[in-house]
């Protein structure tokens, strides 16, 4: 198997740098080819603009998305984009690494999306969930956070790790045609004792070595949609059908 591990994280020695690298060997040990956009030590730019496009189709305004479609296209997009978008093509499973920031993924991994999931390629039309342009790929996250597991379900304070985690796995991966396998979290790491933090990294390694016996995360099907969009077992749809 191909592995893409996208890894956000600033320090060297932090722990999401740790699962980082227990996953480059292991994967590695078990086989797999791996690869990793280490976004930092890349200095990786974040910020979409029309400089992404050596010839946009309109320089006096840009509308991203259709300047995306356009450049890939055309081959015109920025090369950094043109570098990391290979690499996803190359890959049959991807794996972001890092640490929960704000509720959210850190701007160098945001950012990275929002440039490298491009129109056209990944998605488009109606090329999303079963039918995105990744829809032969896996994606799983591997993230830290501060937070205990007790923090996190339906009536806990911080409300449900699906919730929270819904915008990246759902609006960015299973959008695009990604099998999303469940997420690795790594709870309260910056306050565990360094046994505690060994005792993830070798829960890690399980999942790691485990990734086939995984039950995907479920995510909307076009099937069970009508051409336009609304459920096929919806009411209101079965009612427009008739008008």
């Amino acid at each position: 198997m191909k592995i893409l591990i996208v890894h956000a994280h600033y320090e060297a020695k932090s722990f999401n740098s740790a699962l980082k690298d227990l996953a480059v060997k292991t994967l590695t040990e078990a086989g797999h080819e791996v690869r990793v956009s280490d976004l930092y030590a890349m200095n990786w730019n974040p910020v979409a603009s029309q400089a992404d496009f050596a010839e946009p189709t309109n320089p006096d305004y840009c509308v991203y998305a259709l300047e995306q479609r356009k450049g890939f296209e055309s081959g015109s997009i920025a090369p950094d984009i043109q570098a990391e978008i290979a690499k996803v093509d190359w890959c049959d499973l991807l794996i972001f690494n890092f640490p929960i920031f704000w509720f959210s993924v850190p701007a160098i991994l945001k950012g990275w999306i929002d440039r490298v999931f491009v129109s056209g390629h990944f998605y488009g039309g109606k090329r999303f969930y079963d039918q995105g342009g990744m829809r032969s790929k896996r994606a799983m996250l591997a993230l830290s956070l501060g937070g205990q597991p007790h923090m996190f379900g339906p009536e806990a304070i911080h409300g449900e790790m699906d919730t929270l985690l819904r915008p990246i796995m759902r609006g960015a991966l299973a959008y695009c045609g990604f099998t999303v396998l469940p997420p690795y979290v790594a709870y309260h790491v910056p306050y565990v004792s360094p046994e505690a933090r060994q005792a993830m990294l070798d829960d890690y390694r399980e999942r790691l070595l485990h990734l086939d016996d995984l039950t995907p995360v479920c995510f909307p099907r076009l099937d069970d949609f009508d051409d336009r969009l609304y459920p096929k077992n919806n009411e209101r749809s079965s009612i427009l059908e008739k008008t």
